[in-house]
This record gives C-alpha cells, structure tokens and sequence, in this order.
C-alpha cells in the first residue's frame, strides 16, 4: 500500500483522490446516498474513481461549456507546450487549474444529485433503472474521455514530428 501511495502524483491526488473524498463526504451528510467505505484500502479505489468521474465531467462538459459561453479563453495547446518547455511553472498552474475545474465540476454533481433526489418522487423511471442509466453514462464518459486522450496524444506527436521535421531540414539549410 505505501508503494502505491507513494506512486501517486500530486496530480492524481488533487484531481482524483481530493475530489472523490470530498464529494463522498458531502453525499453522506446531504443526501441518502452513500459512497463512504470502512476498508480504507476499497475506499481509496472508491473514491479515486469517484474522483476521476468527476474529472472527466470537469473536462469534457464543464471546460468545454466555459469556453463556448467565452468564460474562458484558452491559449493553442501548441503554444502552451513551448511555454511550459521554457517556464516550469506553467505546469504546476496548469495542474492548480485543472483542480478548480474539478472542483466546480463536483460541486455542480452535487447540485445534479440534490436535483434528482428531489425531482426522483415525480420520475416515471423506478429505481432499478438507476444502474442501467449510471452503466449507460459512464461508457458515454470514458468513451468520449479516451477520444479527448487520443486527441491529445496525436496533436503531441505530430508537434513533435513537425519539430524534428524543422530542425532537420534547419540543420541541413545551415549545414
């Protein structure tokens, strides 16, 4: 356990684990729900898949919804690779953002689930398709997450092509 723990990246806590706990917390003393665990080892599973839920929401609903509506504005991923190459702390600010866009992203899944408590009685849907639409969600989640990954991945590797592709054809104009 303490090889796994200390594995985990300041990244993967703030944004996962953090998070998971948290909104877990919030979801026993608030509503009927409960994601609290007594084994600490299946709770720290639990919850960082809580939190990695969480996240992805953050990231492919909440990010995207900030920037349409020009809430925020984003540099060309681009440019914020070179940044980063040149200023170090541009990651560890980019990690402090993405844990304020995981938090608002949790606090609004909190909103969510006091909506669907409160609006559950007047549903035509039972509670035995709780699991189905929960299943459903999640695959729609992880499955456009890891289109998002690929995405990135790519736009990484074709930067990185373009760049050696620049240097030598600089070197072979200087040389």
């Amino acid at each position: 356990m303490n090889e796994i723990i200390a594995r985990i990246s300041s990244y993967n806590l703030f944004n996962y684990l953090l998070p998971g706990v948290i909104f877990s917390v919030l979801v026993e003393k608030f509503t009927v729900h409960s994601f609290v665990i007594e084994n600490i080892i299946v709770a720290a599973f639990v919850y960082y898949f809580v939190g990695l839920v969480i996240s992805r929401i953050g990231s492919l609903i909440i990010e995207p919804f900030l920037k349409l509506t020009k809430f925020l504005k984003f540099a060309d991923h681009k440019d914020f690779i070179i940044a980063s190459k040149s200023d170090e702390k541009i990651e560890i600010l980019s990690e402090q953002n993405n844990m304020y866009r995981t938090f608002v992203s949790m606090f609004f899944l909190f909103l969510l689930l006091k909506l669907y408590d409160t609006l559950k009685p007047f549903c035509l849907l039972t509670r035995e398709f709780d699991g189905y639409i929960i299943s459903l969600l999640l695959v729609c989640l992880f499955l456009f997450s890891y289109r998002k990954q690929t995405k990135y991945i790519t736009s990484r590797i074709l930067l990185i092509k373009k760049w050696y592709v620049w240097n030598s054809n600089f070197q072979c104009w200087c040389g």
